[in-house]
């Protein structure tokens, strides 16, 4: 806990067994709760190297995406009372020792919102980010702030935290369950008002880190291309989207009239 508020630590993985023993070893124990993670159906043994690390586990029946794979995650981390959910990559990309800091600003009632920058700094190229994603990721992050009136280093960072609010009031089940959720979630940050933290955040790349090919990044460059139309058509009141619509779909999810997702025992 972290002034009072219980800290949960999500973590959605797709064939990450190489990497997530050194992922969940680093987690700061004396701030985080409990550790979840959520497989969207790996073909590797992950579920088993998680469960054998004490973390809550929940498996999807099918790979069904990373944006449905975090709403997972969090629609969890509310059932259990979580105050401060900080998503945290399995591929060890990003390093967990700044979960504290992250967590302090929320607990703390500094912003909503923490994201690990990765552009803030001089670090990503160094630590091996492809220079076509480090030119997209500019070009993108200059495009949004721009269309959202906002600024921010990067809007494509996979490590961020979350107050229970944020969770709780954004209409996140209305999102994408593709890589564009992400991009979805944090313009619903912006347009519902909550205030935004970044903190400078090394990364690496990897042979074992997950990264979407080429084709898939196109495809999601456009995705965030049209999720800023989006954000600025409601804004100027010309459009009506549902993942700006206060009234959409929230979590947490309690009940499921067909889960699509279980719990892991040590014994899977």
């Amino acid at each position: 806990m972290l002034n009072g508020k219980k800290v949960v630590v999500v973590i959605p993985t797709y064939n990450a067994s190489k990497t997530l023993r050194k992922t969940v070893e680093e987690i700061p124990q004396d701030v985080v709760d409990q550790v979840i993670v959520v497989d969207d159906a790996s073909h590797d043994d992950t579920v088993t190297v998680a469960t054998s690390l004490g973390a809550l586990t929940f498996v999807h029946e099918a790979n069904l995406g990373y944006g449905r794979n975090q709403k997972t995650c969090y629609n969890e981390a509310l059932k259990l009372d979580a105050d401060i959910v900080i998503m945290l990559h399995g591929d060890y990309q990003y390093t967990p020792l700044l979960i504290t800091a992250m967590a302090s600003l929320i607990a703390y009632e500094q912003f909503s919102v923490v994201l690990g920058s990765r552009i803030l700094g001089v670090g990503a190229l160094a630590g091996g980010m492809p220079r076509y994603k480090y030119v997209s990721n500019r070009f993108l992050t200059l495009f949004q702030n721009l269309f959202q009136s906002h600024k921010l280093s990067e809007y494509h960072t996979g490590y961020r935290a979350f107050s229970r609010q944020v969770l709780t009031t954004l209409p996140l089940m209305e999102n994408s369950d593709d890589f564009v959720f992400d991009n979805e979630m944090l313009s619903q940050v912006i347009y519902f008002g909550f205030g935004i933290g970044e903190v400078s955040c090394p990364t690496k790349y990897f042979e074992e880190a997950s990264s979407i090919n080429f084709s898939r990044s196109v495809k999601y460059g456009f995705g965030v291309l049209w999720t800023s139309l989006r954000f600025r058509l409601q804004r100027w009141h010309l459009g009506k989207f549902r993942i700006f619509n206060p009234s959409g779909r929230k979590l947490p999810v309690v009940e499921e009239t067909q889960p699509y997702y279980s719990a892991a025992t040590p014994s899977d």
